[in-house]
């Protein structure tokens, strides 16, 4: 079973990834978790990307395909995968579609978790990590045993820059922009699955499990 999960800042995508990807069992590709990799064992292309993350700036869409490029070509992924958060927009949509001809790969469902501004800015800003191990919680959905205190390391919990109300709303007009004609793409091709991101964790992840067994 090959999934792509797609959706907005806030939509839970990472939550939904971890959880199914053990459901299913199957590998949970994350850029984001590719990036860091990339970047703690200092490979060349995790040195370029670092200079980029550095100075606030996204890691131009060439750098993110090499290394989805080769996390697609390690073995495990033919048992399967969870791909999360990527592709981001028609580009990277296409670079992914060659890397899957080349690795002999097709997709079996992309799931859009539609999301609303509101619940999308009630999540972010609420949003809180810890300094020490990043472990995140939420002050209201996941709040820690002690106001700005990390429950499992005692780290001090801050808020992200671009967790704030305005940041997060531009954030989200960015993406819309983007998503929208990377959405109409997998639609023309019969892959594309709506699902509402505003319910409980817990009901959306039923709700995928049952689209994506009984299919």
């Amino acid at each position: 079973m090959r999934i792509i999960l797609l959706g907005p800042p806030g939509a839970g995508k990472g939550t939904q990834a971890k959880r199914l990807s053990k459901e299913f069992g199957l590998s949970h590709i994350s850029t984001g978790d590719i990036l860091r990799k990339n970047v703690l064992e200092v490979t060349q292309l995790g040195v370029q990307a670092k200079d980029y993350m550095e100075r606030g700036l996204l890691v131009p869409d060439d750098l993110v395909s090499q290394m989805i490029t080769q996390r697609f070509s390690q073995p495990d992924v033919r048992n399967g995968f969870l791909l999360d958060g990527y592709p981001r927009n028609i580009n990277q949509a296409e670079t992914l579609e060659q890397v899957f001809l080349k690795e002999n790969l097709s997709i079996d469902f992309v799931i859009y978790l539609d999301t609303s501004e509101k619940t999308v800015l009630q999540r972010l800003t609420g949003r809180r990590v810890c300094s020490n191990c990043g472990l995140i919680f939420h002050i209201k959905n996941m709040p820690p045993k002690k106001a700005g205190i990390c429950d499992a390391c005692l780290g001090a919990l801050y808020q992200r820059n671009d967790d704030n109300e305005e940041t997060v709303k531009k954030r989200l007009e960015v993406y819309e922009k983007e998503v929208s004609p990377l959405l109409e793409y997998y639609e023309v091709r019969h892959k594309l699955h709506r699902l509402s991101g505003d319910e409980d964790a817990e009901i959306v992840l039923n709700k995928i499990i049952s689209l994506v067994s009984a299919n």
